[in-house]
């Protein structure tokens, strides 16, 4: 029997930023992932991950986004490892049906959210963006664009092995390439049982990703959905024209929600161009997840969102790569107390856009364990919101 003050189950995004926070608070922490982290079995992957202080997902989001740019500086300064990429974010609508009264569409989501709290952004339009970006020369002249200089990219994979490697270092136990089977809670704590041992812990944080659902039982079996994302790095033209400081980006190239893509500036010495769409229609589950990617998927994307939209990007693959999103009905995350079991907390149903707000999440989640309730204001995530949904 394994003892703990606090049990940190799945150490991705949300799990690693939570253990680090947690040993750093001088608590007494497990941590438990059925992989070793950082690795790309589940939604932590993929060498980048945007981050932008205007999060046109929606306000609540702001504050959180904000902290964890903070805390990714402090996280650089302790372990002198490059974790945020300062490069800009440029969100574009470049659609035959642009309609510029649109205030549904992304890009003016974004632009409104930047103006009324104060967010550093430039409003550009399809000549500024030519001339500024010219692997954007293709956007048609009814194009809009939003860029935001403090944004840019993250690096996962780094994020992720810089906090466990200082929560270890802080006192927290990981057990690596175990599987949790089970957790039970009563008067004595939170029992969490595994493949190897069972752990008994006063409180008990769940970021186990697409593995939530079987984990966590109802609710949310019925509301939590895992959606397969295909990742492509393409090869760029011998003579490919790149701004010299590249933003990460956003384009809505019509209207549907297959109509937009998003990618980063190419990495130095790598020679190729990360593109990646977003899909929620077709639900999988861990068991069934496919994780190789078809030529016919890699052609298709290439059709569909790299031709004519990006110039100097080829058609040939340079790497690909499957990861899944664990998905709300609404999109939004899910950050609450579990509502039958006692001391568990719940995080990480997060539907694709949660890393850039992982470190954060952690110092709340860590806050909320030490005080019963955290800094942040997290209450738009609760539970409560889909109360009588089938």
């Amino acid at each position: 029997m394994e003892r703990c003050e606090v049990a940190v189950l799945g150490l991705g995004a949300m799990g690693a930023a939570t253990a680090y926070q947690l040993a750093k608070s001088g608590v007494k922490v497990i941590g438990v992932d059925r992989y070793h982290p950082p690795h790309t079995q589940g939604s932590s992957h993929g060498d980048t991950r945007i981050t932008r202080l205007s999060v046109g997902e929606g306000a609540a989001y702001l504050p959180i986004v904000r902290n964890s740019h903070r805390i990714w500086r402090e996280l650089e300064a302790l372990s002198g490892e490059s974790l945020f990429e300062q490069c800009g974010v440029l969100v574009m609508t470049s659609s035959p049906d642009y309609d510029a009264q649109d205030a549904t569409d992304f890009t003016h989501r974004t632009l409104q959210l930047a103006h009324s709290n104060g967010i550093e952004h430039e409003r550009l339009s399809a000549a500024q963006i030519r001339e500024r970006f010219p692997q954007f020369s293709p956007v048609l002249d009814s194009a809009i664009g939003y860029f935001e200089p403090q944004g840019g990219y993250v690096r996962p994979e780094r994020c992720i092995a810089v906090q466990l490697k200082l929560a270890e270092a802080l006192g927290a136990t990981l057990f690596k390439g175990e599987t949790v089977t089970q957790i039970t809670s009563d008067e004595q704590g939170v029992t969490v049982t595994t493949d190897q041992r069972t752990i008994l812990a006063d409180k008990v944080v769940v970021s186990a990703g697409m593995w939530s659902r079987e984990l966590l039982g109802q609710p949310f079996d019925r509301l939590l959905r895992v959606c397969r994302q295909k990742l492509f790095w393409f090869e760029l033209e011998e003579h490919a024209r790149f701004a010299p400081v590249s933003p990460t980006f956003i384009l809505h190239h019509g209207p549907g929600d297959e109509d937009l893509h998003y990618g980063f500036p190419p990495l130095p010495g790598e020679g190729s161009l990360k593109v990646a769409t977003e899909q929620y229609s077709e639900a999988s589950s861990p068991d069934t997840l496919d994780r190789t990617v078809s030529e016919a998927e890699a052609r298709e994307m290439f059709e569909t969102q790299v031709w004519g939209k990006i110039a100097g990007v080829t058609s040939r693959v340079a790497k690909s790569s499957i990861c899944a999103y664990t998905v709300t009905p609404d999109g939004d995350f899910i950050i609450d107390e579990h509502p039958h079991l006692k001391n568990t907390l719940v995080v990480s149903a997060c539907s694709g856009h949660g890393f850039k707000h992982s470190a954060a999440l952690g110092e709340a989640l860590a806050q909320w364990c030490v005080r019963g309730s955290s800094e942040l204001d997290l209450s738009a995530f609760s539970l409560k919101r889909f109360d009588g949904q089938a």
